[in-house]
């Protein structure tokens, strides 16, 4: 399959296009945001949310730029937002009366009533995810509630890891449709 034919493809939402894509192009991804980040965790979930992105908007995508260079303009994109992000966290300074400066730290644990509200929605959540299908609901469990890598999801479903990328990919997006049309 070529590029562009995987391209009008996959604007016709054909699965097999997507797949083609994202296995196509995962690595090139994946490895500029290592380069540029120098965390896997991370790089890997910017590549993620890039494909995530990029598939829900392939239909603008415009074919007088290279598929490639619309990837990266993406994945920059969302590490720049994740960056601005990280930077509005607040970070409290105090000056003392000797002029000394020091950082109040911010008591982060949750109160009684957070952990009420978490348990509540951990509870809609379960539920949301038995609404999606048994395999979907296995790579969610492995992947956020047993907190397994992609290999070791890979090694225990006898599956490729790119495989197991996209299905989580896929897992989520459904997920977060049936949490959106609540």
């Amino acid at each position: 399959m070529e590029i562009k034919e995987a391209i009008e493809k996959a604007k016709q939402n054909n699965q097999k296009a997507f797949n083609f894509l994202f296995d196509k192009y995962w690595d090139y991804v994946y490895g500029f945001q290592l380069k540029r980040i120098e965390n896997e965790n991370d790089a890997e979930d910017i590549t993620i949310q890039t494909f995530s992105k990029a598939f829900d908007k392939i239909n603008t995508f415009d074919d007088k730029y290279t598929f490639k260079t619309w990837l990266i303009t993406i994945s920059k994109n969302i590490h720049i937002d994740l960056l601005r992000k990280e930077k509005r966290q607040p970070l409290n300074t105090i000056l003392n009366d000797t002029k000394d400066s020091f950082y109040d730290i911010l008591d982060e644990s949750p109160s009684a009533e957070d952990k009420l509200i978490t348990e509540q929605n951990l509870a809609k959540l379960l539920r949301d995810i038995k609404k999606l299908k048994p395999h979907y609901q296995e790579i969610i469990n492995l992947r956020y509630f047993q907190e397994l890598s992609y290999k070791d999801i890979s090694e225990e479903l006898n599956e490729p890891i790119n495989n197991i990328k996209v299905k989580l990919l896929r897992a989520k997006k459904l997920l977060a449709e049936i949490i959106k049309n609540k």
